[in-house]
C-alpha cells in the first residue's frame, strides 16, 4: 500500500494551525465559521477554514486520529479515479459541502460559531463504510460493524439535528451533510459501488 501522502499533509497542516489558533485568539477568530463574516465581509475562506481549528487538544486528537484511520484505507481508492490529489479534494470539498446547511440556517445568527473538521471527517467514514460495511471499527471503546455504527449514527444525528438543544455545542446538522456527502460523492465517482454496497449487505463477515 502506498503511504497516505495527502491524508498525512492535511493531518499535519490541521494540527500545526489548530494548535496555534489554540494559543492565538486572533488567528482563531480569522478562521472560525461565523456566518456575519461571511455575508457582510465576503470572507468565504471559512467555509473552509473552519475546518483546520479545533476546540481543544481532545477535539483536534480524535478528529485526527479518525481521519488517519480511515483516509489511509480511502485515499488509494479515491486517487485511482481522481488523480493524486482526488482525495485532499474530496475531503476539502467536504468542509465546503458539511458546513452549507449550516450557513443557511444560520445566515443571520450573529452569535453562531462552529469549528472542527468532523464533518469532512465523516464524509470520509461513510465512503468507507460503502466499500466495508462489515468492518469493524471501535466506538467509545466499544466494537461494532461499521454499518451499525452508520445506523445509529444517522438516527441519532436527526433526532438530535431536531431536537435542537440550546446546551448542545455539536453541530450534528454538520455531522449528517457530511455524511450524506460522503456517500453521494462515492456514489458519483465509482456508480459500481452501489452494488458493491448491496452485495456486501447480503454476505455478512466482520472483520477489516
Amino acid at each position: 500500500m502506498d503511504a497516505p501522502v495527502s491524508t498525512l499533509v492535511l493531518i499535519g497542516i490541521t494540527c500545526l494551525i489548530s494548535l496555534v489558533a489554540m494559543g492565538n485568539h486572533k488567528l482563531l477568530a480569522g478562521l472560525i465559521f461565523w456566518p456575519p463574516a461571511i455575508v457582510r465581509d465576503r470572507q468565504w475562506w471559512r467555509l473552509l477554514s473552519y475546518g483546520f481549528v479545533h476546540a481543544d487538544g481532545m477535539h483536534l486528537l480524535f478528529n485526527m486520529f479518525t481521519l488517519y484511520f480511515f483516509g489511509r484505507a480511502m485515499e488509494g481508492f479515491v486517487n485511482a479515479h481522481l488523480g493524486d490529489w482526488g482525495f485532499a479534494f474530496f475531503y476539502l470539498s467536504a468542509l465546503v459541502a458539511s458546513i452549507l446547511p449550516t450557513f443557511l440556517r444560520h445566515r443571520e445568527d450573529p452569535k453562531y460559531l462552529a469549528l472542527g473538521a468532523s464533518g469532512a471527517v465523516l464524509a470520509v467514514l461513510f465512503s468507507f463504510i460503502l466499500l466495508k460495511p462489515w468492518a469493524l471499527i471501535i466506538v467509545f471503546v466499544v466494537p461494532m460493524p461499521a454499518i451499525v455504527y452508520a445506523a445509529l449514527f444517522l438516527g441519532y444525528s436527526i433526532w438530535m439535528d431536531r431536537r435542537g438543544a440550546k446546551d448542545d455545542r455539536t453541530n450534528h446538522g454538520a455531522h449528517l451533510a457530511g455524511a450524506i456527502y460522503g456517500v453521494l460523492f462515492t456514489v458519483l465517482m465509482e456508480p459500481r459501488v452501489v452494488g458493491y454496497f448491496l452485495g456486501q449487505l447480503a454476505h455478512p463477515s466482520l472483520g477489516y
